[in-house]
This record gives C-alpha cells, sequence and structure tokens, in this order.
C-alpha cells in the first residue's frame, strides 16, 4: 500500500507537470495557466451542481426510510472528482469531469464495486 501511495503522489504530479510544460511550450504559458483555471472552475461548478443533487436524493431517501447507499457512493465519488478538478493537471481534471458526469460515474463505480468485492472474497473467501 506504501509503494503504491509513494507511486501516486510522486509519479501523478511529474506526469502532470511535464504535460502542463508540454501544453505550455505548444499554445502558451497564459494560455496554459487559463486552461487550468477554467476547467478547476467549470469543475467546481459542475461539482456543486451534482453535489447539491446527489444531497437532495439523499434526504428524499432517508425521508422514505431507505438508507442511501448508492447516493453515499456518488457523494464521495464526487467529493474526489472535486479535489481532483481543483489540484492543477490534465489527466487529475480528465479523470475528475469522469467522476463528474453521471454516466461516466455509473461505469467508474461499477468496476470499483466489482473491484472491491473480489478484494472481499480474496481476504475472506468463503
Amino acid at each position: 500500500m506504501f509503494l503504491k501511495l509513494f507511486l501516486i503522489f510522486t509519479v501523478v504530479p511529474v506526469v502532470e507537470l511535464t504535460l502542463l510544460i508540454k501544453v505550455g511550450s505548444i499554445i502558451g504559458a497564459l494560455n496554459t495557466i487559463a486552461l487550468v483555471i477554467l476547467t478547476a472552475v467549470v469543475g467546481a461548478y459542475m461539482v456543486r451542481l451534482e453535489g447539491l443533487g446527489v444531497m437532495y436524493r439523499i434526504q428524499r431517501n432517508m425521508m422514505e426510510g431507505v438508507f442511501p447507499a448508492e447516493e453515499l457512493i456518488d457523494g464521495t465519488m464526487i467529493l474526489v472528482a472535486g479535489a481532483l478538478l481543483l489540484t492543477p493537471g490534465f489527466i487529475t481534471d480528465f479523470i475528475g469531469f469522469l467522476m463528474v458526469f453521471p454516466g461516466s460515474r455509473r461505469v467508474i463505480k461499477g468496476v470499483a464495486k466489482r473491484y472491491i468485492q473480489r478484494r472481499i472474497t480474496t481476504i475472506h473467501p468463503g
């Protein structure tokens, strides 16, 4: 686990920085900075809208006496998406936008569920 976290926190920033420099050399530094700020602003707005929708669904389910498991997962994914979208970089923005849009979030959630179920089955066979 330590190795995975180490790689994420070292490799991802280096790749992001390399990509930012490459894009900056093609479209210019100011345009690159403007693009990074634009994706952060648009991303924050989209996260806010999706987050409010999830909050509404959580409240509705709670009032109906239904545990909002799917909505809590959606909310967590939207929270992570917000952090990724506010982090400067194109790869993190791409992943963040994928987690904001309901269609792609549903696909990512399905993959994550299968991964977690496999891990649980591997750890506790039975």
